[in-house]
């Protein structure tokens, strides 16, 4: 792979090359124990070192955690932090696949995966990632709709990461996540997307209100068939009614006379 033959690069220093590291070494042994605090190196538990001798990077790859030895005059190292590291993607103006304008920022969270080529092979890694973030995050953007946008953020946030991730693969960066953390709408948009949802809400509410109009109708209708069935049950109802109105407390009750006991009189 990549890494192999970075190191296999690094390895041939040449004829040369071995003379000096030979002096080096001499001149460590001569110097002792002075030149000991010049070669003893200490790498944190996150770090890793990358060693270059004759500015070839020494066999083996990546030093530490712990203690690690150079030679003096000959080596130098560089540190490499494998954290996560987290950084925010500025607000994009980002042209939807529906010819609508929307802000839209994030947050990418990567780490360095192998850390011989992200020193070897770019020369800012946290640079070149945070760049080409925001890139991957116009481009993703543009082939989407404003409602795919707003509906369907983990999609879009998985579809970044895979590219991103894949990007930076020759770099020893490892992309674990990235979030969409708010779309930002023009406010006539917005005021033109509130009356729509307003607008539909009424439509619905109409509709319940009929639908419960015709159900009440429905039950009337069915009532009233019980009721012609008993005449007395339309007595009863009047009767509940009353009850009904004096439990009110009112000062004023109207009772209904039944037709009924008109009936007699109307025949006379």
């Amino acid at each position: 792979n990549q890494w192999v033959s970075v190191e296999s690069q690094g390895s041939d220093i040449g004829l040369c090359g071995c003379l000096l590291v030979l002096v080096s070494i001499l001149f460590t042994l001569l110097t002792l124990p002075i030149s000991i605090w010049m070669c003893i190196k200490i790498v944190k538990e996150y770090e890793r070192a990358i060693i270059f001798r004759l500015g070839r990077i020494l066999r083996g790859g990546a030093k530490g955690p712990g203690l690690f030895f150079i030679l003096p005059c000959t080596d130098s190292f560089i540190n490499v932090d494998m954290r996560t590291i987290t950084f925010d993607i500025p607000p994009q103006e980002v042209l939807t696949k529906d010819s609508v304008t929307v802000s839209v920022d994030g947050v990418v969270y990567y780490r360095v995966q192998n850390a011989t080529l992200a020193v070897a092979n770019i020369t800012n890694a946290d640079a070149a990632t945070r760049l080409l973030a925001q890139t991957t995050l116009r481009n993703v953007l543009g082939t989407k709709n404003l409602a795919e946008i707003l509906s369907d953020r983990e999609e879009i946030a998985h579809s970044m990461q895979s590219t991103l991730d894949e990007a930076t693969d020759d770099w020893g960066i490892k992309v674990e996540r990235v979030e969409i953390k708010d779309v930002k709408l023009p406010l006539q948009l917005q005021r033109a997307m509130a009356a729509e949802a307003e607008a539909a809400r009424e439509a619905r509410a109409k509709v319940i209100a009929a639908e419960g109009e015709m159900n009440a109708s429905r039950a009337l209708k069915e009532a009233s068939l019980v009721i012609a069935e008993s005449p007395s049950a339309l007595q009863l109802r009047y009767l509940q009614t009353l009850n009904t109105i004096a439990a009110e407390k009112n000062s004023t009750i109207i009772f209904p006379l039944p037709i009924d006991m008109m009936q007699s009189f109307l025949t006379r």
